[in-house]
C-alpha cells in the first residue's frame, strides 16, 4: 500500500524484452534507497512494482504484458520521468489516501490553466472509472494523491499547488499526455457491499 505523496521523481533508463514481457530499469532519483530490499515494492506512476535488482543508482522491476498494456508503462520514452514513492510502514503518516497501485484505467490531460498560484488540471477518463469519482473525493492520478474538485460525465478536475507541480512528474507532464488512474479503494468496496445487498434482497 501507498499514501500518494510521491517521495522522488526518478527517470525511465531502459526496457529489456525479456521472454515475451519487459524488464524496465528506472534511476532513483533523489529516492531514499539506503535500505532498499528486494522484492519490495515501489509504486512507479502509480503502478505497483517490485524490486528484482537494484544497485546504488536505480532498480530493474519485471512488467508484465497485462501492465504494459494498461498503464503508461508501455509507451514511456527512455529519459521520461516518473513519480516514486516507496510502500508504507506501519509508522508512516497517511497525508494523501490509500493507494493499492492497482491501475483502474489511463485518462488524458485534457487542460492546465491558472488559478492563482495553483494549477487547475482537467483529465479525460473513461466511464467505468468516472463512476468512482466524486467532487472532494480522492483520485491518484500517475500515483499522485489528489482531491477532485469538479466532476462530469467526461472527465473530473483538481487542483495543484505549486509544490505538486515542482516535486512530482506533473512538472514535464504535458496536456494531451496519458496518465494512470487509480480510484480510492472505498468507493470499490462500498459499490461491491451493495451489489451484494441487492442480490441478497
Amino acid at each position: 500500500m501507498f499514501t500518494g505523496l510521491i517521495q522522488a521523481v526518478g527517470r525511465l533508463e531502459s526496457r529489456e524484452v525479456r521472454g515475451g514481457d519487459q524488464r524496465l530499469r528506472f534511476a532513483f532519483g533523489s529516492l531514499p534507497a539506503h535500505d532498499i530490499e528486494l522484492g519490495e515494492s515501489i509504486a512507479v506512476s502509480g503502478c505497483c512494482l517490485t524490486v528484482v535488482a537494484y544497485d546504488a543508482r536505480g532498480f530493474d522491476a519485471d512488467v508484465s504484458n497485462e501492465s504494459l498494456a494498461l498503464t503508461t508503462l508501455g509507451s514511456l520514452p527512455p529519459g521520461a520521468a516518473v513519480n516514486l514513492e516507496r510502500s508504507l510502514l506501519p509508522t508512516t503518516r497517511l497525508g494523501g489516501h490509500l493507494v493499492s497501485g492497482h491501475v483502474d484505467g489511463l485518462g488524458t490531460v485534457d487542460k492546465v490553466w491558472d488559478d492563482g498560484r495553483s494549477q487547475r488540471w482537467r483529465f479525460g477518463a473513461p466511464r467505468a472509472v468516472l463512476r468512482y469519482v466524486a467532487a472532494k473525493g480522492s483520485i491518484a492520478v500517475d500515483g499522485v494523491s489528489l482531491t477532485v474538485n469538479a466532476v462530469d460525465e467526461a472527465g473530473f478536475e483538481v487542483n495543484l499547488v505549486p509544490h505538486t507541480v515542482a516535486h512530482t512528474a506533473f512538472g514535464e507532464t504535458a496536456v494531451g499526455a496519458a496518465v494512470n488512474l487509480e480510484v480510492d479503494t472505498i468507493a470499490r468496496y462500498v459499490e461491491r457491499l451493495l451489489a451484494t445487498r441487492e442480490e441478497s434482497a
